[in-house]
């Protein structure tokens, strides 16, 4: 009887012991380990992000009240609306613009910034960077006033020029540049941290082997510099564009989505729909139709990236 009740404790032993030695092999695993330290960054966007995101999509489904079930019915009233196409094309015109001029911008300022000598580069970088850190709101309230009718400075030097001042703010086509132009400011040395990280990495014997060939520096950039910084160009592309599409702060502050609609983007329409207007679902309908446009703008970047790295 001993000997049974002796062997049923090695059998039960040697079982915790393999328990034991399974779990201290998946703790070792880098991906395991990389999985639980990120657990409460995820745990926190599934808060502050999918959470809010079912909610909206559930909000969308309500009527004003939110008391009764109306389907795709706020939607298909959208669809029906004059207003809600302009915001479209607004809002895409705004977006793509803006980025354009963003990653133009910033890839020129980083390779401007890569040739100066290392000891001045840190002050260069600090500077050029002010835009970014500032705050969007503090910032839109200083172009607010470079825009003003009365007291422009813009308007104050084409004066001095002997040219007519600018409604910048009055006239739809003037407001959407300003708008954009805010944007532009702000988000560029973004860009331009980005693309100058990427070109630190960019291994300097390939510039010796084009130099070596005559390659100029147009070539330099075009042939050595672009294709090793594609995936980042296009990452953070897409990583603006997101942002870009949900801008509240800048149009609300600078134009308030005038004059007459015509500055409206996604974000500032669902606000004055939802709260102004006093529909939430239907804001949040509006707020919606963003996951559409950017799912087909991410899905062709990333399979971009995917078949570069492929090919790679």
């Amino acid at each position: 009887m001993a000997d049974v009740v002796f062997q049923h404790s090695r059998i039960a032993a040697a079982k915790g012991a393999r328990k034991r030695s399974s779990l201290h092999n998946t703790l070792k695993r880098k991906s395991t380990a990389a999985f639980l330290m990120t657990l409460p960054l995820i745990i926190l966007i599934a808060l502050l992000v999918i959470y809010p995101a079912f909610y909206s999509m559930h909000l969308a489904t309500l009527n004003k009240s939110m008391q009764r079930f109306v389907g795709l019915g706020n939607f298909q009233f959208l669809f029906k609306r004059e207003t809600f196409w302009l915001v479209v094309e607004q809002s895409c015109i705004f977006a793509i613009t803006a980025v354009v001029f963003k990653a133009l911008i910033g890839f020129i300022v980083a390779h401007f910034v890569h040739n100066i000598p290392a000891k001045g580069q840190r002050k260069w970088r600090g500077m050029l960077l002010i835009p970014w850190v500032i705050p969007p709101a503090m910032s839109t309230l200083a172009w607010l006033w470079l825009f003003d009718p009365s007291y422009s400075a813009f308007n104050w030097i084409l004066t001095h020029l002997g040219l007519a001042g600018i409604p910048w703010l009055g006239n739809p086509y003037w407001a959407r540049a300003g708008v954009i132009l805010v944007n532009v400011w702000v988000g560029s040395p973004f860009f331009m941290i980005m693309y100058l990280a990427a070109l630190k990495s960019v291994p300097e014997q390939l510039h010796e082997a084009a130099s070596i060939d005559g390659a100029n520096w147009f070539q330099k950039i075009w042939y050595v510099n672009l294709p090793m910084m594609r995936n980042i160009i296009q990452i953070t592309a897409l990583f603006s564009l997101i942002v870009t599409f949900a801008n509240f702060d800048i149009v609300k502050i600078l134009t308030n989505g005038g004059p007459v609609d015509q500055t409206h983007v996604f974000a500032t329409w669902a606000f004055t729909l939802g709260i102004w207007g006093n529909d939430i679902p239907l804001g949040a309908s509006v707020s919606l139709f963003m996951f559409p446009i950017l799912a087909v703008a991410a899905g062709l970047i990333l399979r971009n990236i995917r078949n570069r790295g492929n090919e790679a």
